[in-house]
């Protein structure tokens, strides 16, 4: 049963990016399971890596950090999320508190990231608010599109859902 009482997180691993990178994937703050793995979507319910399988028409990665690391790179996406540290109950986007924001000019600069995508109705909100004030004072000008969350707790989403909601990381 997870915890209802609000703790403070820190992220806990770096991005997933490199020079080829071509859009940037931001979650909120990664789930209890996801830190215990050190990578991102590691839930074992959660649907982000078939939903990219399926865009990509691939076999799901492997549960492993560097198989899907492996993907995401081969696919040009980078992986990342909003927030460095907040106060959060388990892994209850709603709960969060205290929300430090990621620094993300430095991946932006340094690839070929032209779009950020959030993942989930707390991320869009985050980057909104926190991101994208620190992005255009740096000069950055990108546009972010919001797509769906892919964790279990989206259950009224089904898996063919959210594979054409993401169809858009394609454009």
């Amino acid at each position: 049963m997870e915890s209802r009482e609000l703790q403070h997180v820190e992220h806990g691993f770096g991005p997933v990016w490199d020079a080829d990178s071509r859009m940037l994937v931001l979650g909120s703050m990664p789930s209890p399971k996801s830190r215990e793995a050190a990578f991102y979507y590691m839930h074992p319910q959660n649907r982000f890596w078939p939903v990219m399988a399926a865009l990509f028409d691939e076999p799901v990665p492997e549960p492993t950090a560097e198989a899907r690391r492996d993907f995401a790179l081969r696919h040009r996406f980078a992986l990342w999320d909003v927030i460095a540290s907040c106060d959060i109950a388990g892994a209850s986007d709603s709960s969060i508190r205290n929300a430090v924001p990621n620094d993300l000019a430095p991946i932006i600069r340094a690839s070929r990231i032209t779009h950020v995508f959030t993942t989930g109705g707390k991320a869009a909100q985050l980057y909104r608010r926190l991101c994208a004030p620190q992005l255009a004072a740096a000069g950055i000008d990108i546009p972010m599109t919001p797509l769906p969350s892919t964790s279990p707790a989206n259950a009224r989403m089904r898996l063919p859902q959210l594979v054409e909601a993401y169809r858009r990381i394609l454009a």
